[in-house]
């Protein structure tokens, strides 16, 4: 059961329904869609977040529902379900239940878990969220460490003239399913992290992932400056300074977090090196725990590391001007026991070249006994791009490995495909080995595929219609342009949906290269084709607000109005609906097709 303090009281009859709230089992538990449509049906269909839905819901309501016996049965049904779910050990407490490895802590920037937790810019996050749900399916014994930004990613909108404008909407804790960590003695949890000249407070927020825990630090505490209040504002937000103090946060004050909760980890994933400082940390707790110099802690410790990296370039890496760092790491290294030039010689080529910036990505694979990329290719391209760390040993004997990214299927198909499978597959389909899936995917009639398909086309188009009428009302546009968004693709053409990052490496509009050979293709009359596109550039990106720009005025042709759409904002939301109506090529979740 989650432990909280109830923001509100229940009648007694609703006993577990804040439970539910909180679990954010129902980002891919479809069953219970319909109880929280049954309670507060525009809420839910606008935010999908069933939190917000208990504290914004009246007592009358309330105390209708508890007279409502289809509601009742329902509740209790997701109540049953729940606590089944959390009491089956999964597939890792029956087949390695008996293993040494009682806890793994996932330390990320960011976590993709659902748009009622904008806390994830991309695909780092998407990856991540899915990397918590299914370890929760699997019964895998993980704990999540991250931050809880108060205004996250930027959101996006676009101007009369195709230009994407950023705002960024304050994450109000008390909409937010999250609830204060709390210690042993029921305070709320804070853990501190030594600064120049201050000591910087960082309150601690729980998340429940199903199974597993995520643990989320903030530094918008009245504990704090003004100044620091902000660490945690924006992700990947402000300057260098601003992007190393979080990850000093997530590094060394995540793992200060496990430790003041009694969380002992036996393996520690660094999803990517922004977490790296917690090599050091974790050192540093060893040495303080056992007496041992820093490069015995060091040795000690680097078996329990793993780390993944995703970058394909080397100017992808986070490298701090070491005086940057000093700045911010002199007061820690006092009270560490650490030498000033051992924390910069981990992340350095040349240890002894004073100028050389510090490299996250190296100190992450000095302090990780296990290296992997996320795919095979990206796994040649590391042992390129890391080959100077080991000089000594070929470039194809490098040691980092590549486990294929994938990701978690219930969280991405729809409730009629998810329908589909359960009888054609089992409830626990993806749940173990995919031996027997495609010879059970096969026993599936063409007709019941074909019908899974259109209907999943025609919710993607009412979707898309939705959306872009919203944005267009939003933009000022002329009435009449509004209500033309109702018009716009056609429910039985071949869809195809494009949605990534705008940035000019990506290429993301070559498909608009020739534009009267697509304008002929989108026309036909025998076979036609539309196209909903979506992305966003980063903020400090001119280049790509100008590619978004030139997609958004193709969009705008006359003629092409109705085969065409720019969709504003691309965030998990829209990123499913592609998933699930129509061909994709999406930075979030395209092997889900």
């Amino acid at each position: 059961m989650i432990a909280y303090y109830s923001p509100r009281t229940l009648p007694e009859e609703l006993d577990g329904l804040m439970d539910l709230a909180l679990d954010l089992r129902w980002t891919w538990s479809h069953a219970s869609d319909e109880l929280w449509r049954m309670i507060a049906p525009e809420v839910w269909e606008r935010t999908r977040n069933p939190w917000l839905i208990i504290q914004t819901v009246s007592d009358h309501h309330l105390e209708t529902l508890v007279r409502d016996q289809e509601f009742i049965e329902a509740f209790r049904r997701q109540v049953k379900e729940r606590e089944a779910y959390l009491n089956d050990p999964g597939w890792y407490g029956r087949t390695h239940g008996d293993q040494t490895i009682q806890c793994i802590a996932y330390f990320s920037m960011e976590f993709g878990l659902s748009e009622a937790l904008p806390i994830y810019s991309g695909g780092l996050g998407i990856l991540a969220g899915d990397h918590l749900k299914t370890a929760s399916d699997l019964g895998v014994p993980l704990v999540g460490v991250g931050l809880l930004y108060q205004k996250g990613f930027f959101r996006q909108s676009l101007d009369s003239n195709g230009w994407q404008v950023e705002t960024y909407p304050y994450n109000d804790p008390g909409s937010l399913p999250i609830l204060p960590a709390r210690d042993a003695s029921g305070a709320w949890l804070r853990v501190s992290l030594e600064l120049p000249g201050r000591t910087l407070y960082l309150r601690v927020w729980l998340a429940q992932v199903g199974k597993v825990s995520l643990f989320l630090l903030d530094s918008n505490d009245p504990m704090n400056s003004p100044h620091d209040r902000g660490i945690t504002g924006e992700l990947y937000g402000g300057g260098p300074e601003t992007r190393l103090l979080q990850e000093g946060v997530l590094g060394i004050a995540g793992w200060r977090a496990l430790t003041a909760l009694g969380v002992k980890p036996d393996i520690c994933h660094l999803n990517e090196g922004h977490s790296a400082f917690l090599i050091v940390e974790h050192a540093r707790h060893h040495m303080e725990q056992t007496g041992c110099s820093f490069d015995q802690a060091l040795e000690a410790t680097r078996p329990s590391h793993l780390f993944t990296t995703h970058t394909p370039v080397a100017a992808g890496f986070d490298r701090f001007d070491p005086h940057i760092i000093e700045a911010f790491a002199k007061n820690y290294m006092k009270t560490s026991g650490v030498s000033w030039q051992k924390l910069l010689a981990l992340g350095r080529l040349n240890p002894d070249d004073p100028d050389e910036p510090v490299n996250m990505a190296y100190l992450a694979v000095r302090g990780s006994g296990r290296i992997n990329a996320v795919s095979k290719l990206h796994g040649e391209v590391s042992r390129r791009l890391l080959h100077n760390l080991f000089p000594d040993v070929p470039e194809d004997e490098v040691p980092i490995g590549h486990v294929t990214n994938g990701v978690h299927v219930p969280s991405w198909d729809s409730e009629r495909a998810d329908d589909l499978w359960t009888r054609a597959c089992g409830k626990e389909r993806w749940l173990g080995t995919l031996d027997s899936i495609a010879e059970s995917i096969d026993r599936v009639s063409e007709n019941e595929l074909w019908s899974m398909r259109n209907e999943g086309r025609r919710n993607l188009v009412e979707y898309a219609r939705q959306r872009l009428g919203r944005q267009l009302a939003q933009r000022g546009a002329e009435d009449e342009t509004v209500d033309e968004a109702a018009n716009v693709l056609d429910p039985g053409a071949l869809t195809l949906g494009i949605a990534r990052r705008f940035a000019e490496y990506k290429r993301p509009t070559l498909i608009i290269h020739d534009q009267e050979r697509l304008r002929r293709i989108l026309t036909r009359a025998d076979r036609p084709v539309q196209l909903v596109v979506a992305g966003k550039a980063h903020p400090r990106d001119e280049d790509g607000k100008r590619l978004i720009q030139a997609m958004a005025h193709f969009a705008f042709q006359g003629g092409l109005r109705r085969r065409v759409v720019f969709l504003e904002d691309y965030d998990m939301s829209l990123a499913e609906h592609l998933v699930q109506g129509g061909g994709c090529v999406d930075q979030y979740a395209s092997t889900a097709l």
